[in-house]
């Protein structure tokens, strides 16, 4: 996918009015030698006549020379697989110019700049240089920035509205975060019922299929927000009872709907939280428990050969959401590379080093080393 394609654009054109260098140099008023270069990429036009050029060809100038301000969803999802790869095998500065220069030719394409913002959150601490990592992230702040002050998409805006407010959560400005998504989650509240309505529409209108769909998209969406929720809930109230109840609340929800095995990822975050707090606690046998139950996850997501979303027998019509209204279709956002050897590192910090020594967790932190 090349940013300009005019040297081919202008020998498949002229093949296609079957007509000679030499015609078209006459009727542009430049030297056949000037169509060569412009031909074999040694020069281009100049601007001035382009629109004679697109005139005679009956295109536009746009289309002359290969331009396109706008991306489709598929080439979006296939660039940012590919970058996604990029970074786990280029050099990652090399890998940051390209999606830089991307991201200047298509400045008004608001699916793939917010793309652009979350490949980039995903990705930036990859370099050990962390006035770098800095720097991205105000390079991030900055194009959501520009998202929201210019993209009328209001899915598309409310993302941008939420990872910015999530850079300012990594960058320690808290304030920020409530200030920006104060305001926007009290919005928002309403327009998560749209899976439902639209079920219900449907359903209306005797399309089942659809109607089928969306509900179990919202089913989908809210049970996964509730793990998340619930992970967040164990890390900021850590009272025993508090934390018992919610463990075992969600260890019937994720029974119940099989979440093991339709999205282990989705558990992760839960299991680790729920460690720490059976830690806090000093109840360590069970925090081992939770603990082997995180790896035992780990070691499921990374056995599939890609990072993928995927349905199951009772989820059976939501791989077609994942990959028609997300724009990184089935694949999971992040690097397999960065993922793992972020989880590799999990066990080996405070409070999890008061188990150091213990067998049964020594067993455990081998299990997850043993990953790949």
């Amino acid at each position: 996918m090349s940013m300009l394609r005019i040297a081919d654009n202008i020998v498949r054109l002229r093949h296609d009015k079957k007509i000679t260098q030499e015609k078209l140099a006459e009727f542009v008023g430049v030297t056949k030698a000037s169509v060569s270069k412009w031909e074999n990429s040694q020069s281009t036009p100049d601007i001035t006549i382009l629109p004679q050029l697109a005139a005679f060809f009956n295109v536009t100038v746009d289309e002359l020379i290969g331009y396109t301000p706008q991306l489709s969803k598929e080439q979006i999802q296939k660039l940012y697989q590919r970058f996604g790869k990029d970074f786990g095998r280029r050099h990652f500065e090399e890998v940051m110019k390209e999606t830089e220069d991307y991201v200047k030719h298509y400045y008004s394409c608001w699916p793939f700049l917010l793309q652009i913002c979350i490949l980039w959150l995903n990705h930036y601490k990859m370099t050990e240089d962390k006035d770098r990592q800095k720097d991205i992230c105000l390079r991030i702040v900055k194009l959501c920035e520009h998202i929201q002050e210019n993209c009328q998409d209001m899915q598309i805006h409310g993302t941008a509205v939420v990872i910015r407010a999530l850079i300012y959560f990594q960058t320690g400005h808290i304030q920020e975060v409530v200030d920006e998504l104060e305001e926007f989650s009290a919005s928002a509240r309403f327009g998560n019922q749209s899976s439902v309505l639209l079920a219900q529409a449907y359903a209306m209108l005797g399309e089942q299929e659809k109607a089928y769909g969306y509900a179990q998209i919202s089913m989908y969406d809210n049970i996964m927000n509730l793990l998340a929720n619930a992970a967040c809930y164990l890390q900021i109230n850590m009272a025993q009872q508090v934390c018992r109840e919610t463990i075992e609340r969600i260890e019937h929800v994720a029974e119940a709907y099989q979440i093991a095995e339709l999205n282990p990822n989705s558990l992760l975050n839960f299991e680790y939280q729920a460690a720490v707090c059976y830690l806090a606690q000093g109840e360590k046998q069970k925090a081992i428990e939770h603990i082997d139950k995180y790896v035992m996850l780990l070691s499921k997501l990374f056995s599939a050969a890609e990072l993928n979303l995927h349905g199951d027998a009772y989820f059976n019509r939501i791989e077609a959401w994942f990959g028609n209204e997300l724009l990184n279709g089935t694949n999971a956002p992040c690097n397999r590379k960065v993922v793992l050897e972020d989880a590799k590192r999990t066990l080996d910090v405070p409070p999890f080093t008061v188990l150091n020594g213990i067998p049964e967790f020594e067993k455990i932190k081998n299990k997850l080393k043993e990953i790949n």
